[in-house]
């Protein structure tokens, strides 16, 4: 396995990561008052639309999955279409999802459905970059052993830690502490993003240190 592969994931991901931290300061300088937990419904807007333009600039630039067909411009834009209708289907399920898991059904669709956007910018479009609306692809990478490149099991494990982490966030919500980040869905949504962003870490680091096991093979 490569070093400069490695080394290409790492200054990637934490590009990723340097982008949501400025997510959190960045707008402060032009918005007075703007805070993550304060206004915390235009953050998730805010760094949803900034992790979605990078993801997609280094997908553009470095290429990781890179096909050798050449393809119409007619086929790019319906691929890219489907993109978006695969998205958007990704935001409506994750949305149903936290509803069933308790959020409110009627009060606090906005929030829910923001918490919703956010998971599929850090799982989905993930998916929609690297692998193209090709469910096939998708289920092949989260299978066992089904990663094809460093790039998958880098895709592997953010989206996990990105579900495992929304999915902690909510233990707190219904404990009587009476604390700001509480409030539905604050603590979700940072679980989620401390989760996307300890997969951005870990994926690389995990890499090198199992690189000698690694074997990956074509399909």
């Amino acid at each position: 396995m490569k070093e400069a592969e490695i080394r290409r994931l790492l200054a990637a991901n934490l590009l990723c990561v340097f982008s949501i931290i400025l997510t959190a300061v960045v707008p402060s300088f032009f918005w007075d008052g703007f805070t993550v937990l304060g206004t915390h419904l235009a953050w998730l807007c805010i760094c949803s639309v900034c992790v979605s333009t990078l993801n997609i600039i280094l997908h553009l630039v470095l290429k990781p999955n890179q096909s050798h067909k050449r393809s119409s411009f007619a086929h790019k834009i319906s691929r890219f279409l489907k993109c978006c209708i695969y998205f958007f289907m990704s935001c409506i399920l994750f949305h149903a999802i936290i509803v069933l898991y308790g959020a409110p059904l009627i009060e606090s669709v906005t929030e829910t459905f923001l918490l919703a956007v956010l998971l599929s910018t850090f799982t989905t479009l993930q998916c929609l970059c690297m692998l193209g609306p090709n469910i096939q692809a998708w289920i092949r990478v989260f299978s066992k052993n089904g990663a094809m490149s460093i790039w998958e099991s880098s895709l592997q494990i953010t989206t996990i830690c990105s579900i495992l982490g929304a999915w902690f966030g909510a233990f707190p919500i219904p404990l009587d502490w009476d604390r700001p980040w509480q409030v539905w869905p604050i603590s979700c949504s940072l679980g989620a993003t401390f989760g996307y962003t300890a997969g951005l870490v870990i994926a690389p680091l995990w890499i090198h240190w199992n690189r000698k096991q690694l074997t990956y093979k074509s399909r």
